[in-house]
Order: structure tokens, then C-alpha cells, then sequence
């Protein structure tokens, strides 16, 4: 039999990312005789990209380890089968295969003998069976994780095969990424496929179309069951399967000596976006770096297929062919050029102004919501004040999440006080920003995504056993047990401290504002930066902060050689965002495991002692400088008229949130339990939103102005060309904008028309009115043979000259207003779907609940009701564990029994990932 580690690579196959690469099938183990970071080393790469963390594997066996703790187990096993619709369980076994094909033949008897005897059902950990269709071969094995077996109900002396997965992938705001979801049920699904086919399953038990994948429900890494449908899955897999045997069929096992030609002549589907898992990256890399043909850069660079045509010109020297968008013709120039790319745009973001906290901090791999330090910095009315960096010893915790949160509580309340104050000395009339119709708002500064979404997750996770505690106060209050979902004893968390709840309420005011375009409670200072710059190289290296930075600054420090700065950031020890290098990852894991007494008392350092401490206060330093950097680029952005529209925006926004917060009413609800009537309520806000959005880049991007003018889908904004000055004849290359249109001129040449200093803005309470454009309606000339030339009369006339490139839109689109002397942007609805007036009081629903119901019920009112009605439930028998099949905890707060088993991490002895493991295996 083969190599096992060469058959769960082999088996891997079919469930792969790249299973779509050729060059990925054609290097199976089996055809190769190694593993793939064993050929990626011998063809003179050896693979970095797709290394595991050495948390991050620990955090993966850790998990693996509770799934087969004999109450998970249980909890795994009855969700399943009720989930599937099946009798309840006589009873629960567990056994262990140990990856070992004969011993899972002998359980699964054993397992059918019981389910269709007594009723019980099994969960078999560490099944092996045949890859399906490969099984003549005894070569490959797929490993699956578990097993259930249940009786039928549907016919006596049978049994269901049900095959399950266990994946420990992170909830980021509380979900699981369906991409991720969707890569683990394939696996089941090979699972399934290869059982299915397998000869040695017992007479009269069928595998289950349905699959069942173990993931972590909170972040103690606390298993649950996911059940689905396996039909789709299973037949994207048959038809791999019957792919890869082709390909193996076709491919005889490959001589050492002719490994390096074999590798090359198979043809590479390469995506600089997903390839980075694979152990070929380096090698498909060089290949298109070390190409002569020009397309090869283009596919380097990551441009779609569809686009290469239009711009390999710029490559080859011959030009652009046809409409390519002008941000890849940016990217592809900037590379040929070794310096970004100006966008054009002047500044909208609200980063380094008087309200805004920059942040940084340093996730820990080894837990989902672990953070090792965490720096902040506060810019106020004075200026910016020094960093304060806080490193913690016990990243998982929830004393940890709690200390992140009420660092950042501190922050916020004091930004808010003093851009209040700083308000009330302008003469602004705010005495108080919870009854402000529009505050000043503040803002958390970050430099990445991923950065934003620990914090959100964080705070999402504090909030549900913030409500859970309400709850439990209230069965003690009413002389019940306090129990949670399932009905175990829970124990009652301490409440949440004055400044943790405004992290925690602010961060889910971000986490809803999502859906709002225009909202920016968070500002991620690599979008932001990439608004004015773009940058060369792979577009997906430009979501790294530093590698973004380094091409701004290359406009005025001078050219940059794309490849060698790509190398140089993949190969630097530190990262601007929360996650880290392996590397570093794998040093600040080995000293926070190292023994000894270097861990404080109080949980938390301040950058001073241990080797864990110096670690991740180097991590945050190299954080904290990129930001810096960062700020000072943006600094020497001119800010856009519409700066101020923006911070309008979030003003109206932030003064809902502000009342919220003041009366507790609804200010712990993340997105993804707002109510139904809510989410319908923000359709109209959303579209309000997206419209506004897209007017306001019309009005002041070049780039976006110029792309929306050449899609054929955009009806409201089009390219013209001036064909006379007097009168002023334009050439209009629309269908849809022609005589008797008003049109409203938005740039010419590349300049912005809104940025121009006789362009005046008043901010009003419905609208934002620009003064200054130039709006007119276009009539028709005659001339047959220029069927899109019309005369134009704007009351404001523009200096043009025959020749130049104008890009126009239609008035009706921003206004109906029937001057041309001013333009009027709407302003976008604000989401104030259950949240307080701006007449509520604090005592507002206590003195009439039945009209303040909806708007400022507090939450400790509204969760003592939940309670009430879950105690009636659970005295009817409707919750578990009295009801079946098992009711699903559609909540899934972060709360879990008293007695329950909590992952340590830290607590084992570090162990490497084994060699054919990559990043890709387990995410």
C-alpha cells in the first residue's frame, strides 16, 4: 500500500481549491511518488506560502481533540440524527478506527448489528475507506474524521451511513464564511462517494445523502453539528473523481529523474489571489516571471482573462485595444513604470482628524478571537497623543476580549468628550451629543479588514453573553435555574463595565452599517489609501498595507522594482494587520508556551519583561510605524469638497447610535439578528445608500467616473467629446442622453469638475447643494451624419477646448430641481429601525411601553420577556433536551455550560504540522 501521508494527498485531490489546475492534478502524489512539498523542494522551490502556523495546527487538533471528547461526541451524534429526521437515539457509542480500513469494516458491522437491534446510534472516529473508484488500486484512503450509524425508519434491518467532517474554521462576526462551509461538505461528500462505492459496507446500511460537518460554536472551540444536503456535492465529486482517474490512468508514476520536466510541460491555472496555498506557488510564479510573452505578466499581475486583450498592448508596445477599465490599465502602467498610479481622487476619509482612534493589534493563531496585544492611539483637537500598548498572556481569555474592549471603551468615551467639547467652543449648538441631530462622529482607524473584523467579532461574541446574563438574572430574579439553550446549568458572567459596552455597542454599530456604503464608523486605512494610489504588481498584494505604501510613496521617493518589493514583503517578519507571519506566529506561540514563570499575574504587560512581551510589542511597533506612515501619505491628499459630505453622513448616523447607546435600547444587536421587519426596513435605506454612493464617485473619482462613462450597462453617466466652442457642440456617446436631456458636466481632461475652487457646497438638512456646475440641456444640431452631436447651453459655461474628453451625466439622475443653477444630492436615509427618538427619554418606555415598544425598550426589559417566554417553553417540554428531534439554537451566543470542556491551546506540547499539511488542508 502506498505512503499514507501520499494517499490523504491523493484523496485530497478531489476536494481541492485548485483541483480545477492541471498542473495540481498531474503532481499527485501517487503519479509523483512524494509529497507536494517534497516536489515543490526538489524542483528548486521549496514552498513557504502554504506553511501552517504552529498555532495554528495546535488550535486544529485541539478542536480535534474536543470532537472526540465523549460529551461532544453525544452532542454530535443526537444533532445529527435529529436533524436528519431520525427516532431518538437508544443510546449513544463511540468507538475509534484508527484510520485503519479493516477496523472500520469490523465497527460499522458492529454499529448496524446495534442501530437495527436496540436502536442505538455510533459515532466512529478515524474511519478509513477506499477513495472511491480507486479502491482496486489499494493505494488511496480517504480519512474521515467521523462516522454516525443510525437505524432507518423507513425500513426494518437497515441502517444510514451518515459521514461527517470536523473543521475548526473561525466565525468572523459570528458566521462561518460559506466558502469555507462549502470546501468542508465537499470533502464529506468525497467521504460519502467513496462509502458508497466501498464493498465492505455491511448488508442493508446506505449512506445518507445528507452530511454532517462538526465546526466550533464559540471560541473555546466547543464542537456543533451542521447537517446538509450532499446531492450537489456529490456530484461536483463524481465527476473529479472520474477526472483524477483519467489522469492517472493517462500519467504513469514519474522517475526522479524526470520530475523537473514533468512539472513543466503540465500547464498552470495560476491565480496570484488562491495559488498562495499551494506548494507550487514559487515554482508557477517564476515560471511567468522568467516568460517572455507578454500575457504572462498580465496573468502574473492577476487580470482577468476577458480584460488581457485590451491591455497586453501596453505590454508588447502597440497600445490599448478597445475600453479596458482605467484601474488595470493603472495596475499594468504602474508595473511597467515601478511607481503608482494617481487615482485623481482627493481625499473622503476621516482618518488622522480630531474623533478617530488608530488601532493595531496582534491575533493570536492558536484561538479564533485571541488577540496578544493590542496598541492604540488617540488624535484629538491637540494633536495625535502617544501610543499605548497593552500585551496580554492569556490571548484566549474572556478576560482578555474584555480588557481589549475596555481599552478601546476608553478611547472612544474620551474621543467623544472631546470632540463635543471641541464642537461647543465653535459655537456649534450641541450641549449634549445624545441629543445631537448630528454629531460630530468618531471613528476606530485600522489598517486592514481582518483587523476590523477580530475587533467586531469580539465585541459580537461579549454581546450575546451580555444578553444571555440579562436573561439569567431574570430566572434568578424569578426563582429559576438559569440554564442555557440546551437546559444545562450556566454560569452567570459578570455584567459588562460602563466603558467595555461602548466598544462593544460601537463595533456593532459597524458590524450593521455594512450594509450601508457610505458609513465608515471603521476606517480600513488600505481602502483608503487605495482610493488615491494605484499600486503595480499582483492587485491582490495591494491588500497588505505596507506593500500599498510603498508604492505611494515610490511618487515621490522614485521607482520601485515591482518583483523585488513583492519578495521583500513576503519575506518580512512583520505584517500591518492583525494576522501574522508564520514566522513570527511560530515564535510568539513557542515563548508564550515556554515554561517558566514569564506570564504576569494580572494577565496583561505592557511591553516590558518576558520574550513573549518583547515579541509582540515588536509586532505592534512595525504596526504602528506602517500607520504612521500611512497617515502622513494621506496627509499630502488634498481633501475633496465632499470630505465634509461624508463626515456628514456618519454624523447622522453616529447621532442614532449615540441614543441608543444612552437608553441601552438595542444597541447589543449585531446584523445578523436584527429582526425581519428591520431587515425589510433597510431596503429603502440600502438603495438610498448605494445611489447616493455611486453619485458622489461620480461627482469627485476620475477612475470611477471614467469606468461607469464606458460601461454599456450605466445608462445616467457617458463620455463626450467637445466638437465646438461657440456655440459649444458636444459629441454624446450615449443612447440614452440625447436632445432635450440636462446634463451636468462631472470632468474633463481628468480633472474633477466638483474639486474646482468656484464650486461652492451648503450642507442641508435633506440635501447637499453644490453651486458652480455646469447643468444644461442639450438640443439637437441637424446634422444627419453626426446623429450624436447636440448643442449645449449650461448657465454656468466651462472654459473647454475642441477636442477635450468630457465626462457628463444626467441631471435627472442626481435632482429634479428645475434651475440649472444648482445641483442637490439627496441625502441617504439613516437605518432608525428600532432605536430611539430624538424625543425619547430614559423613562420614555417605562411611562408608556405600548408606543415606545419599537424605539427605546431597554435591553434589560426586552430580555427578561425573552426569558419569561423561554421558561414557558422549556416547562412545556418544547426545548431541549426534553424535545425531539433537537431544537437549533438560531442565536449561537457565546455562552456554554458550566461543567463543559474548554479548549487550552497553550496547554499541550507544541508539535509540528506534519509535511503534506498545507494552509490549504485545513482552511
Amino acid at each position: 500500500m502506498a505512503d499514507k501521508s501520499l494517499a490523504r494527498e491523493t484523496s485530497a485531490v478531489v476536494a481541492s481549491a485548485h483541483a480545477a489546475c492541471a498542473r495540481f492534478r498531474g503532481t499527485d502524489p501517487l503519479v509523483v511518488g512524494r509529497t507536494r512539498r517534497q516536489l515543490a523542494a526538489e524542483v528548486g522551490f521549496p514552498d513557504e506560502s502554504g506553511r501552517v502556523p504552529l498555532a495554528r495546527w495546535m488550535r486544529a487538533m485541539t478542536f480535534e481533540r474536543l470532537v472526540r471528547e465523549d460529551r461532544f461526541a453525544a452532542e454530535i451524534a443526537t444533532t445529527t440524527v435529529g436533524g436528519l429526521g431520525l427516532d431518538r437515539p437508544g443510546g449513544i457509542v463511540t468507538s475509534d478506527a484508527h484510520e485503519d480500513g479493516g477496523r472500520t469494516a469490523d465497527l460499522l458491522a458492529e454499529a448496524h448489528d446495534r442501530a437495527v437491534s436496540v436502536g442505538s446510534v455510533t459515532l466512529i472516529h478515524g474511519a478509513a475507506i477506499p477513495l472511491a473508484d480507486f479502491a482496486e488500486r489499494d493505494a488511496a484512503e480517504v480519512r474521515l474524521d467521523f462516522v454516525v450509524v443510525a437505524a432507518r425508519t423507513d425500513r426494518d434491518g437497515a441502517s444510514w451511513l451518515i459521514v461527517g467532517g470536523a473543521k475548526d474554521y473561525e466565525r468572523v462576526r459570528s458566521r462561518i464564511e460559506d466558502s469555507r462551509l462549502l470546501k468542508g461538505f465537499l470533502q464529506v461528500a468525497l467521504g460519502a462517494e467513496s462509502a458508497a462505492s466501498w464493498s465492505q459496507v455491511p448488508t442493508g446500511m446506505s449512506v445518507h445523502s445528507c452530511g454532517v460537518l462538526a465546526v466550533p460554536r464559540n471560541a473555546f472551540l466547543q464542537p456543533t453539528a451542521l447537517v446538509e444536503s450532499l446531492d450537489d456535492h456529490r456530484a461536483e465529486v463524481r465527476m473529479r473523481v472520474a477526472e483524477r482517474r483519467r489522469e492517472v490512468e493517462q500519467l504513469p508514476p514519474v522517475e526522479p529523474q524526470d520530475l523537473a520536466n514533468h512539472v513543466a510541460h503540465l500547464r498552470a491555472t495560476f491565480d496570484p489571489a488562491t495559488c498562495t496555498t499551494c506548494t507550487l506557488f514559487s515554482y508557477c510564479r517564476n515560471e511567468l516571471r522568467t516568460s517572455t510573452d507578454p500575457t504572462d505578466l498580465l496573468v502574473e499581475l492577476g487580470i482577468p482573462s476577458e480584460t488581457r486583450p485590451h491591455v497586453v498592448g501596453l505590454v508588447d508596445g502597440t497600445g490599448p485595444l478597445g475600453r479596458a477599465p482605467a484601474s488595470v490599465v493603472a495596475n499594468v502602467t504602474a508595473t511597467l513604470e515601478g511607481v503608482g498610479q494617481s487615482t485623481g481622487q482627493r481625499r473622503i476619509d476621516q482618518a488622522g482628524r480630531p474623533g478617530t482612534v488608530n488601532v493595531v493589534l496582534a491575533k493570536s493563531d492558536s484561538a479564533a478571537l485571541g488577540v496578544h496585544g493590542i496598541a492604540a492611539q488617540r488624535i484629538t483637537p491637540e494633536g495625535c497623543e502617544s501610543w499605548r500598548t497593552t500585551v496580554f498572556d492569556d490571548p484566549q481569555s474572556a478576560r482578555c476580549r474584555r480588557e481589549v474592549m475596555r481599552l478601546l471603551g476608553r478611547e472612544l468615551s474620551a474621543a467623544m468628550a472631546e470632540v463635543r467639547a471641541a464642537d461647543a467652543a465653535g459655537a456649534a449648538e450641541v450641549a449634549d451629543s445624545s441629543e445631537a441631530d448630528s454629531p460630530v462622529p468618531v471613528h476606530l482607524v485600522v489598517p486592514d479588514q481582518p483587523t476590523a473584523d477580530v475587533l467586531v467579532s469580539i465585541a459580537d461574541n461579549l454581546a450575546g453573553v451580555e444578553l444571555s446574563r440579562l436573561r439569567w438574572e431574570r430566572d434568578e430574579h424569578m426563582g429559576r435555574a438559569p440554564l442555557t439553550f440546551d437546559g444545562e446549568p450556566a454560569e452567570i458572567p459578570s455584567p459588562l463595565q460602563e466603558t467595555e459596552r461602548i466598544a462593544v455597542s460601537f463595533l456593532l454599530e459597524a458590524d450593521r452599517a455594512r450594509a450601508l456604503t457610505l458609513r465608515s464608523p471603521i476606517v480600513d486605512l488600505g481602502e483608503a489609501l487605495a482610493r488615491h494610489v494605484v499600486a503595480g504588481g499582483p492587485q491582490v498584494a495591494s491588500h497588505r498595507l505596507d506593500y500599498l505604501l510603498a508604492w505611494a510613496e515610490s511618487t515621490t521617493d522614485g521607482p520601485v522594482e515591482p518583483r523585488e518589493l513583492e519578495d521583500e514583503i513576503e519575506a518580512a517578519l512583520h505584517t500591518p494587520g492583525a494576522r501574522l507571519t508564520s514566522r513570527s506566529s511560530d515564535a510568539i506561540h513557542e515563548a508564550l508556551t515556554a515554561p517558566g514563570d514569564q506570564r504576569s499575574e494580572a494577565g496583561a504587560h505592557h511591553g516590558e519583561t518576558s520574550g513573549y512581551a518583547a515579541l509582540v510589542t515588536a509586532e505592534l511597533d512595525y504596526k504602528r510605524g506602517i500607520v504612521e506612515r500611512a497617515l502622513d501619505v494621506l496627509e499630502a491628499v488634498p481633501d475633496s469638497r465632499v470630505r465634509e459630505v461624508h463626515r456628514e453622513i456618519e454624523g447622522d448616523a453616529q447621532a442614532v447610535w449615540r441614543r441608543r447607546l444612552a437608553l441601552r435600547a438595542s444597541d447589543l444587536v449585531r446584523f445578523g439578528r436584527t429582526h425581519r421587519y428591520w431587515r425589510n426596513a433597510l431596503v429603502p435605506v440600502i438603495e438610498s445608500d448605494d445611489k447616493c454612493r455611486k453619485q458622489l464617485l461620480a461627482l469627485t473619482n476620475p477612475q470611477t467616473a471614467e469606468d461607469l462613462a464606458v460601461d454599456a450597462g450605466v445608462r445616467e453617466v457617458a463620455v463626450a467629446t467637445v466638437a465646438g466652442t461657440s456655440p459649444l457642440v458636444l459629441d454624446v456617446d450615449s443612447r440614452r442622453i440625447g436632445g432635450g436631456s440636462r446634463i451636468v458636466l462631472l470632468r474633463v481632461n481628468g480633472e474633477m469638475c466638483v474639486e474646482r475652487p468656484e464650486v461652492g457646497l451648503t450642507v442641508q438638512k435633506g440635501s447637499f447643494k453644490f453651486a458652480g456646475l455646469s447643468i444644461g440641456a442639450l438640443t439637437s444640431t441637424g446634422e444627419l451624419a453626426t446623429s450624436r452631436r447636440f448643442e449645449w447651453e449650461p448657465e454656468n459655461v466651462p472654459d473647454l477646448s475642441v477636442g477635450d474628453r468630457l465626462v457628463v451625466a444626467d441631471f435627472a439622475w442626481f435632482a429634479a430641481n428645475k434651475n440649472n443653477r444648482f445641483l442637490n444630492l439627496t441625502r441617504p436615509r439613516v437605518d432608525d429601525v428600532s432605536a430611539p427618538k430624538p424625543t425619547c427619554e430614559p423613562s420614555s418606555y417605562s411611562e408608556d411601553p405600548e408606543n415606545h415598544e419599537r424605539c427605546c425598550r431597554p435591553h434589560e426589559d426586552a430580555e427578561a420577556e425573552r426569558a419569561d417566554r423561554i421558561a414557558e417553553r422549556r416547562a412545556r417540554g418544547e426545548l431541549n433536551p426534553e424535545v425531539w428531534p433537537p431544537v437549533a439554537d438560531s442565536d449561537g451566543f457565546e455562552v456554554a455550560p458550566a461543567d463543559a470542556p474548554v479548549a487550552d491551546v497553550t496547554a499541550e506540547p507544541v508539535t509540528s504540522p506534519p509535511d503534506d499539511v498545507t494552509m490549504d488542508d485545513l482552511e
